[in-house]
């Protein structure tokens, strides 16, 4: 296992304190590598060939670092190196996971593909970005509801989704999916 984030700055830099945004500027790869306490590498140097799969994480920095949907929704750009890791699996029919936000990076780049970012309405409150869905389906993707604790295995494109933190839910509900996508994406390599 090896960890990779790209070497570009940050779109902003937020204080989740107060939810709002900072003057402040950092990387995107150190930032990464102070949650991977160091053990980190530039995603440019990522060799699909080396690897058996990849897992995209979600969070908010998805949609505004590895792509411009949190700006841009549907018309998004994805940064060029998250699209040719994407690619590089893709091509190599390797397995690529995707859980939170990220999914929309898939449907991005793989037109036709099936994802999920759980549910496509607001049930009970609990999946207050459900337009996402909506979004994905005009980007000519197919998104297929799912609860919290599930996951989606695209078989064709061999793509697991769950939508993790797109659903207000307890944190082991939000673990018990991102280990089914853990799962079904090991299941494929």
């Amino acid at each position: 296992v090896k960890i990779f984030a790209p070497n570009i700055e940050q779109r902003d830099v937020v204080n989740h304190l107060k939810g709002s945004p900072t003057e402040e500027k950092r990387n995107v790869l150190v930032e990464s590598a102070r949650l991977a306490r160091g053990n980190i590498q530039d995603l440019a140097e990522l060799k699909a060939d080396e690897f058996d799969a990849v897992i995209f994480p979600g969070g908010f920095g998805v949609a505004k670092n590895l792509c411009s949907w949190a700006v841009d929704g549907k018309n998004c750009t994805v940064n060029k190196h998250v699209n040719s890791t994407l690619q590089a699996f893709h091509s190599a029919k390797k397995p690529i996971g995707l859980c939170c936000i990220s999914p929309v990076l898939a449907a991005k780049v793989f037109p036709g593909c099936e994802v999920t970012v759980g549910q496509d309405k607001n049930v009970d409150g609990r999946f207050p970005d459900a337009e996402t869905a909506s979004a994905i389906a005009e980007l000519g993707c197919k998104h297929i509801c799912k609860n919290v604790n599930e996951s989606h295995v695209d078989k064709a494109n061999k793509i697991v989704t769950t939508c993790a933190f797109m659903c207000k839910a307890p944190l082991h509900e939000i673990f018990d999916g991102i280990g089914t996508m853990v799962q079904e994406v090991l299941k494929l390599a």
